[in-house]
């Protein structure tokens, strides 16, 4: 029977709460599938995060997803996350559909008057996936028992239902209450959902699991299901997180591997109340000689070696969360003290003197005064540019050029005031280059000390070169020895995929998983 014929079969992973894991169970199960021969895609119907992922073609995921077709070794495509809501303010969500912004919604409008017509769209794009590959595996959302929301549900059970596919529940005990998060998340699902749910993982497990065993023995007893894991809390894995949730633990983590005598580059993202894409500064996790620290005050400013500007979903109102809690005021400084400073995105265009929205498409402010640091004002509108571009960027007083690739998601247009550097030449990817021209094009701004930058380029401080190059100019004026070579990133993110499917192959039944899986393919076949 051809492919065209069958459907390629299913398998969920849905969470008690946000942030139990399921992003990373999906991405191990992705990894372990693709390790044992079967061609497999993740899928997650809907996603709200700030933290996006630009595809082959240029189109707008949420990172997640573009991460678990790494895993998969495979493109990403919007048919493995059609529908990506970031949210803009208070109740209010930018609305992407496979990857082009839709509109704005509240939350009421989205859930009365769109919800309907994103049924079919989601249905569509599972459809197309399982018609392509032999594998497909799901992530739901928060909850599955959000009682207020389940008759429109497009992302858990009813997700579920219409893929036939069966769930694997995931809950912390990091958190605390397990037993009491399972159990009750079983209560409230109907029967024919409870029904669906194949078995439970147990995930952030730190201790002897022999203690837990009389509580994993009482589960299975309670519930008839079967516990197909306890996957031990795994420290310092080096993937990116989903959303914002996790950034004090990832600072924990690495101020813990630090130098304790302080023999560390001192490196400051502001951390903004509309952040996004903060997985930019993923690299700097991992170098050894950085201590990376998130501030969200004046009084935790300290005295950085660089200072990081963010991207943002909200670039006006973040501006004024910089000047009414002084951080401008000290931003300003720290770039008058011929320090570093570095804008990335939203945080590139906050560097510049004039920030106009005439359309209101940011905020309800039409013009602000940006820092003034870069010659040049931004416009925003209501196009969104999202391409990935590649070339070579250097800095002044930084010797040599390096390669740069990397993405652009914004709508701000820049318009020159005065003379600049511009550190990087890049392309447009072929594939990504549809009505524009994909000639070589100028980017980015920079003061001639090139000691303040930015860049609309996410992913720019993933290239090792041009990073280790940037931290070692640091090093030379702290009179510290440059180091010869940093992290290789790319090398260290395939190992890390290989090392949490190895961790969860160790801790969960996986033949049992198997079992699961209505298909002729199977392990070894």
């Amino acid at each position: 029977m051809s492919r065209q014929q069958k459907l390629a079969s299913t398998i969920m992973i849905q969470g008690t709460a946000s942030d139990v894991g399921k992003s990373l169970l999906t991405t191990a199960l992705c990894r372990i599938f693709v390790q044992d021969g079967l061609n497999t895609a993740p899928f997650k119907s809907q996603n709200m995060s700030l933290n996006s992922y630009v595809t082959w073609d240029g189109k707008e995921i949420g990172r997640a997803q573009g991460m678990q077709a790494d895993a998969c070794g495979i493109l990403a495509t919007t048919d493995m996350n059609p529908i990506l809501l970031k949210p803009k303010k208070d109740m209010v969500s930018q609305v992407v559909v496979h990857g082009r912004p839709l509109r704005d919604y509240n939350a009421r409008a989205y859930r009365e008057e769109y919800l309907i017509v994103a049924e079919g769209i989601v249905k569509d794009a599972l459809n197309r996936l399982r018609c392509e590959y032999d594998l497909v595996v799901l992530e739901g959302a928060g909850s599955p028992v959000e009682i207020n929301l389940k008759d429109r549900d497009i992302v858990n059970m009813r997700m579920a239902a219409w893929a036939d596919a069966p769930v694997i529940l995931a809950a912390d005990i990091d958190r605390g209450g397990v037993f009491a998060s399972i159990v009750g998340t079983l209560e409230l699902l109907e029967p024919h959902e409870r029904d669906r749910v194949a078995g439970f993982v147990i995930n952030k497990f730190r201790g002897d699991v022999s203690l837990l065993q009389p509580g994993l023995d009482w589960l299975e007893q309670r519930t008839g299901k079967p516990v197909l894991g306890v996957v031990p809390y795994l420290p310092e894995l080096g993937l990116e997180a989903e959303d914002s949730l996790s950034l004090e633990e990832s600072h924990r983590q690495t101020s813990e591997m630090r130098d304790p005598s302080g023999s560390n580059l001192d490196v400051a993202v502001i951390r903004l109340p509309r952040i996004s894409n903060f997985t930019d500064f993923d690299p700097l996790l991992q170098e050894t000689d950085v201590r990376l620290r998130y501030i969200t005050g004046a009084d935790s400013f300290g005295d950085p070696d660089l200072v990081i500007i963010p991207g943002s979903k909200n670039t006006m109102d973040d501006l004024l969360f910089l000047k009414s809690s002084g951080l401008a005021d000290l931003l300003l400084r720290h770039a008058g003290a011929g320090k570093y400073v570095i804008g990335i995105c939203a945080g590139y265009e906050m560097l510049g003197q004039r920030l106009l929205d005439p359309e209101r498409t940011e905020s309800d402010v039409d013009e602000l005064e940006g820092l003034g640091l870069l010659p040049f004002e931004i416009s925003f509108a209501s196009a969104k540019r999202t391409v990935r571009v590649s070339g070579q960027g250097s800095l002044p007083g930084m010797e040599g050029s390096y390669p740069i690739e990397g993405y652009e998601i914004h709508t701000g247009k820049v318009r020159w005031t005065g003379e600049t550097v511009h550190p990087f030449v890049l392309s447009e990817a072929a594939d990504t280059a549809a009505s524009e021209s994909s000639c070589q094009f100028r980017e980015g701004a920079a003061m001639p000390n090139g000691k303040v930058w930015g860049s609309f380029v996410h992913g720019v401080l993933h290239n090792d070169g041009f990073r280790r190059a940037l931290l070692n100019r640091i090093r030379s004026e702290k009179e510290w020895p440059p180091l010869e070579a940093g992290i290789a990133f790319k090398e260290r993110r395939e190992a890390a995929f290989d090392r949490l499917a190895a961790h969860v192959r160790a801790h969960v039944d996986i033949e049992r998983i198997y079992s699961l899986l209505e298909t002729t393919f199977r392990k070894g076949e």
